[in-house]
């Protein structure tokens, strides 16, 4: 009789790339094959309190979880996307159990080196609609995020983060022009850095 073999799968993925304050927050799942987590999905698609609910879900059954972050200052200092990889392989270091396979949304990988374990790397664009435990990645790095920014929002008053996380919309574009950025502003975003540099010009 074939043993059946199961691999730790890894799945990674982010959340807070495009707006103009906050961290850029990474998830790394390793599913529980014996606990099975129904109506996992891309986080965007899904209802805030669906993905409240899927996310304790994960945090009960999955084998592991971690979820890490890079702040605005480490966003401007190396950009965005060099902040993502950092905040996915500090998320990565946070698992107690060492993948075997790991699954990364979108196009690029995180450097493997100085992670402590050694195993396949791979980067699936649409992952969070295709890999379970990249979908269920998605769902902690998004209520993470935004359970952060409602927090954030009471100590940063002015910019109503709760209730746009960040993005660019027009009343937050609107209360930087009126109260200069925070510290939570990303600096190398526009219009951050175009308010700054007419600040200046004042």
């Amino acid at each position: 009789m074939k043993l059946r073999v199961r691999l730790r799968v890894a799945g990674v993925d982010e959340a807070g790339r495009g707006p103009l304050a906050g961290p850029v927050v990474a998830a790394a799942v390793i599913l529980n094959p014996a606990r099975p987590i129904r109506g996992l999905a891309d986080s965007k698609v899904l209802e805030p309190e669906e993905r409240e609910r899927l996310a304790v879900l994960v945090r009960q059954r999955a084998l592991c979880y971690a979820v890490a972050w890079a702040d605005a200052e480490e966003i401007d200092s190396i950009n965005i996307l060099q902040a993502t990889m950092l905040a996915m392989r500090r998320a990565l270091l946070g698992l107690r159990i060492p993948p075997q396979q790991v699954f990364i949304d979108g196009n690029r990988c995180p450097c493997a080196d100085g992670l402590g374990f050694e195993c396949a790397f791979e980067a699936v664009i649409k992952g969070d609609s295709k890999v379970p435990s990249i979908s269920a990645a998605s769902i902690l790095a998004k209520t993470t995020r935004d359970a952060l920014m409602r927090e954030l929002d009471g100590r940063y008053p002015g910019f109503s983060l709760s209730r746009h996380k960040g993005y660019g919309t027009r009343t937050h574009v609107a209360a930087i022009e009126a109260l200069g950025p925070s510290v939570l502003h990303r600096r190398s975003f526009s219009p951050v850095g175009m308010r700054l540099i007419e600040a200046e010009d004042i």
